[in-house]
């Protein structure tokens, strides 16, 4: 499956999905909107209720129209003839509540027009700033005339309307959860494929770094087994030296190949010795030293760590400063300028190998220390490896508690930044 059919499965998946969802969250609204509206109708009839009750026990034969009033979402206010007894009102409330099935914590306020004054019931308990807000509501009402009214306040209306709506929830629930497998399943997708194309760029490039050594090692015998190469040693010298080589290079190919098989952490076997990491960097940088200088190159050393004895594997730790600075140099399009410092810092050791080459996208930062990741070098075509030199560093330095990151800007460079603890 090429590149891409899978972005057109995958942008018409997640249109597929953004229609249900879109419709899902229109038929919520809509049933939110219906149990509000079934809630605020039970809510004034009950409070319609109440007020008939309250105009009977004061045998009040007066009638009043459409007394009850919804001052906000949660807030409703009912007009009275005279002043009720709030354990009395309480009592009502409760009763045709029960009564309608509105089973919600509520609280009441009773005005006396009499006094200008408010007051508070105690059926719930209500922070200063709920208070504050239902006086202002309250004094701020408008009547045909002046008198006496109780408010009732809903504080958990908007949850209680929610908890209603059981089946749209589960429905809501259940496409989360579709919407969760589907992300998932397109990761691993696009993870296989991503794999899938690393995998296919170390084989051919593997089968390209084999190829060449066993061509040359073909020809070279095939020199050897001419009748008249005995008669020319130096000839029959230089081809054996040729074969040699080619071997030796050959091996160290498949020793790269198969250090994966030492990188897992739970099979790699590690010696620990006192090693003066200052005097192993210099060592290694020696060793770099003549292919920089054939490219015109320098390499700098600014040692500033005043401690860098470190108890480690001198191999593996060698092998990781080799890869980072055999990296540099690779990735060097220009006379190559590399650059390693090292730092402490709270009982860390920081090395770090900077260089002035091509630089990494932050795309490709995101995999760089991935096995068989090799990061595009556009123009250059030279550059060999199989894309395990950074996965094996990060290895190494994760296996000793150390950490490696990468700061790298395309067309600028790379700084490739080890820490170590030192205890």
């Amino acid at each position: 499956m090429n590149r891409k059919t899978i972005r057109i499965i995958i942008f018409l998946a997640t249109l597929s999905l953004i229609g249900i969802v879109t419709t899902q969250i229109f038929w919520v609204r809509e049933a939110y909107n219906l149990q509000e509206k079934q809630f605020n109708e039970r809510v004034r009839m009950s409070l319609n209720s109440v007020t008939n009750e309250l105009l009977s026990i004061h045998k009040d034969e007066a009638e009043l129209f459409n007394p009850v009033k919804q001052v906000s979402s949660n807030y409703y206010v009912t007009l009275i003839n005279d002043t009720v007894n709030p354990y009395l009102l309480e009592n009502l409330l409760k009763n045709e509540f029960a009564e309608r099935n509105i089973k919600i914590d509520f609280e009441y306020v009773i005005y006396d027009c009499f006094t200008d004054s408010i007051v508070f019931g105690n059926y719930v308990s209500l922070d200063n700033q709920e208070q504050d807000q239902l006086q202002s509501k309250s004094y701020n009402m408008e009547w045909d005339r002046d008198g006496h009214y109780f408010g009732v306040y809903f504080p958990s209306k908007q949850s209680y309307i929610i908890n209603e709506m059981g089946i749209w929830l589960f429905s809501s629930s259940i496409i989360l959860i579709i919407i969760v497998f589907f992300a998932y399943t397109i990761s691993v997708i696009l993870k296989q494929k991503r794999l899938s194309e690393i995998k296919n760029d170390f084989i051919n490039n593997i089968t390209h770094e084999f190829k060449t050594p066993i061509s040359t090692i073909s020809l070279s015998a095939d020199v050897l087994l001419g009748d008249n190469i005995v008669e020319e040693p130096q000839r029959l010298s230089n081809y054996a030296r040729i074969i040699k080589e080619e071997n030796n290079r050959l091996k160290n190919q498949v020793d790269k190949v198969l250090q994966l098989a030492t990188l897992d952490k739970d099979k790699l076997k590690l010696e620990n010795e006192e090693i003066d990491l200052h005097e192993l960097i210099t060592s290694s940088v020696k060793s770099f030293g003549l292919i920089v200088r054939e490219r015109d190159g320098e390499i700098l050393c600014e040692l500033n760590a005043n401690k860098h004895n470190f108890f480690g594997d001198r191999i593996h730790i060698t092998n990781t400063l080799h890869n980072l600075i055999d990296n540099a140099i690779k990735y060097s399009t220009k006379k190559p300028k590399i650059e390693v410092a090292t730092n402490y810092h709270k009982g860390f050791i920081e090395i770090s190998v900077k260089d002035n080459g091509i630089g990494v996208s932050k795309e490709g930062q995101k995999y760089i220390f991935e096995k068989f990741y090799r990061a595009p070098t556009d123009n250059v075509h030279d550059v060999k490896g199989f894309g395990l030199g950074l996965n094996y560093v990060k290895t190494i330095v994760e296996a000793y508690s150390g950490s490696v990151k990468l700061v790298s800007k395309e067309g600028e460079g790379s700084t490739f930044v080890i820490k170590l603890p030192l205890q």
